[in-house]
């Protein structure tokens, strides 16, 4: 019996080392295929980016390879939905080349033709890189969004000092699985009404004058007021007169009567 029980034990443990290495392999590849997909360059705002509102957005880059850095990053702008205003941030170590191009239709923005929007962004190391396990962020000012669109792609170029160069430029598509190399994804949320310091239909100055328009008290309301607080003052200061009187004429009395008592 001792021997048959040694030998279902030696089984027993084959099966579990046998488990455990499989085990640790699907877990491996499950790792392998995660890691790509969710090391990509994307883009998000800072805070809501608001239809018809200006936004600060990032697009951050993280660096894929062991091996090399990235040292380039080009984003390419929709051109179904140009943006008037793009203005980026300075980035140390990194040199900035804004594109414009002519729009085949003109917008209106503010009382203003617009009929050049930026078309591209480019960002190029100048003394910084980033390096194996690191990442960079690339901050942007842009506006107005679109009040007809749910979501912005844009195109990004990741170029390495290797010259490997990695396109993002594949559009996701609604209900079907995440491309292998997904453009980034700016989704835009509902109008505010307080887009760009106004309202959704009217700039800044002239909310700030619907505020300053509220109704003024009239000068004879303003005179009366102050003749009724003029009143209540001297009503208030003849009530305190009368009283330190009739403390005083109390006090006289309670003396002549201290005094009368002690003479007694």
């Amino acid at each position: 019996m001792f021997t048959t029980f040694s030998a279902s034990s030696g089984s027993a443990a084959k099966n579990l080392t046998r488990l455990s290495v499989a085990g640790g392999i699907a877990a491996t590849a499950l790792l392998l295929l995660a890691g790509p997909a969710s090391a990509h360059v994307s883009v998000q705002p800072q805070g809501p980016a608001a239809k018809g509102s200006y936004a600060t957005i990032n697009f951050k880059v993280p660096n894929e390879r062991d091996n090399a850095s990235t040292t380039k990053l080009e984003v390419s702008f929709p051109a179904d939905h140009p943006l008037a205003s793009v203005m980026p941030q300075p980035v140390p170590g990194w040199k900035i080349d804004v594109t414009k191009s002519k729009l085949a239709k003109p917008l209106e923005l503010h009382g203003n033709t617009i009929t050049e929007a930026v078309s591209k962004v480019t960002w190029t190391a100048d003394g910084g890189k980033i390096g194996p396990g690191q990442f960079q962020q690339f901050p942007l000012s842009v506006g107005q969004l679109p009040e007809d669109a749910d979501e912005l792609v844009f195109k990004a170029i990741q170029t390495y000092d290797n010259k490997e160069v990695v396109r993002w430029i594949e559009e996701p598509k609604e209900g079907a699985a995440e491309p292998e190399s997904p453009a980034p994804v700016l989704k835009l949320t509902a109008a505010t009404g307080d887009e760009h310091g106004g309202t959704a239909d009217k700039p800044a100055a002239e909310t700030a004058s619907d505020h300053d328009d509220t109704e003024t008290a009239h000068p004879s309301d303003v005179a009366k007021t102050e003749t009724a607080s003029a009143d209540s003052g001297d009503t208030t200061a003849r009530v305190l007169g009368i009283v330190g009187i009739v403390v005083g004429v109390a006090g006289v009395a309670f003396g002549v009567l201290a005094g009368r008592r002690r003479t007694a």
